[in-house]
């Protein structure tokens, strides 16, 4: 039974080693230190990063104004960031940002974060209230109808771009818009 003796006193020494190591590093005998998988998430795309472009959706309110546009991000810089967050909207006097008229934005859908590698796209849908009519057409709420070359369009960190729509003018009324949250999927 000598040759027992010495095992258990091999495993009394290595259960007195584990305690010790247990009370210096705050983990228990039995638990595993996970290594650490957590990364840095990538910054938020810097407007300089960013080229804008916009068009008119294909689901839109029935109308003659624009009605909806979808807006297009893109990353030109060599670097993955993220985009997140509802679109601020502007109609841009003159076509100068400076000049600019903030539309009343309501917010549809929930916000998350976007990662757009370089060359990457994401994009947010707008829809507006739609003109009505013929030649300078009239807004059902009496008011009347505005048109803008270009809208200033922000995201939170991210910046503000100023915008023409690839085809025609942004078309209005009540100076109201509803947003969707920027997404990896191209709205139509």
């Amino acid at each position: 039974m000598r040759h027992s003796n010495g095992i258990r006193r091999a495993a009394l020494a290595t259960t007195a080693v584990t305690a010790v190591a247990a009370a210096v590093t705050g983990i228990l005998p039995g638990t595993a230190l996970a290594a650490s998988t957590t990364s840095t998430p990538p910054p938020a795309c810097p407007a300089s990063a960013l080229q804008v472009s916009a068009w008119q959706a294909v689901h839109r309110p029935v109308g003659t104004g624009t009605g909806a546009a979808v807006v297009q991000f893109t990353n030109v810089s060599r670097r993955t960031c993220v985009l997140k967050g509802h679109p601020t909207v502007a109609g841009a006097g003159n076509g100068s940002p400076a000049h600019n008229t903030p539309l009343k934005v309501t917010r549809t859908g929930r916000a998350a974060a976007v990662t757009v590698r370089p060359h990457g796209k994401a994009w947010v849908k707008l829809t507006f209230v739609q003109v009505q009519g013929e030649a300078d057409g009239y807004c059902v709420s009496g008011k009347k109808p505005v048109t803008y070359p270009t809208m200033v369009i922000g995201l939170q960190h991210s910046g503000k771009h100023q915008v023409a729509l690839n085809d025609g003018v942004w078309a209005e009324c009540d100076n109201k818009v509803t947003v969707t949250p920027v997404s990896p999927v191209k709205p139509s």
